[in-house]
């Protein structure tokens, strides 16, 4: 469990990895697989989302809360699956807003690494879970390491977006400096609520608006075909 590959994130998480928490947390990992346990996403995309998102080119935050828990989708971006897996729900309903927003037509598939290569930090809440297990590896402490990782994005960055969409997300970023960053909030895009105010948020349009009053670069939401 290391930060290899994400050297900007190693410089400010590495002590995180010798706290009591993350010790327990990998002993619980190491057990689940000594239990023969499936666990996704695979090992060498649990930090995914910082890998390809360095902090120093953090833009906007988007919070998920638990990876995907069926076979093939979940690569360590929220939201996001691997080509060639059936877009998920509450993604089509991302790419809804988008169409409506700013009149960007759907992707042809779900994969949003083209978003994370341009400064969208696409973080879950939990980091893993058992196979066809929602929600199994909440509470064992992905939870206090992704605080963390959400702490040193509000202190270190300047004028980030942090798109914050459920109850869940909305309490996780509670800590966010609204003064300086742009908090935007609204429902889960999920089937079961995002007529409740998620269409119709224009937060992809916001996001760029502010990003564009602050100088920054503003994020090409639309996908690229993949083959």
């Amino acid at each position: 469990m290391v930060l290899d590959n994400a050297p900007s994130w190693q410089k400010q998480l590495s002590m995180e990895f010798e706290m009591p928490y993350m010790k327990t947390l990998k002993q619980f990992l190491r057990a689940e697989k000594d239990l023969q346990k499936v666990i996704y996403p695979h090992s060498s995309n649990w930090f995914h989302a910082l890998d390809t998102t360095p902090l120093d080119e953090v833009k906007v935050v988007i919070l998920g809360q638990d990876p995907y828990h069926q076979h093939g989708q979940a690569h360590g971006l929220c939201f996001s699956v691997l080509p060639g897996v059936k877009i998920p729900p509450s993604l089509k309903n991302m790419y809804k807003e988008l169409q409506t927003d700013m009149g960007i037509a759907p992707a042809s598939h779900g994969y949003l690494e083209g978003w994370a290569k341009q400064g969208v930090l696409l973080l879950n809440a939990v980091l893993t879970v058992e196979d066809s297990n929602a929600n199994s590896h909440q509470g064992k402490g992905w939870e206090q390491f992704t605080d963390k990782v959400i702490a040193i994005v509000n202190e270190r960055c300047e004028h980030v977006v942090f798109m914050l969409w459920g109850s869940y997300a909305q309490k996780k970023g509670a800590v966010i400096d609204s003064e300086r960053h742009l908090v935007l909030k609204a429902p889960h895009p999920s089937p079961l609520s995002a007529h409740r105010g998620f269409f119709g948020c224009h937060h992809f349009s916001r996001a760029n608006n502010y990003l564009q009053q602050h100088g920054k670069t503003t994020i090409n939401w639309q996908l690229s075909d993949i083959g």
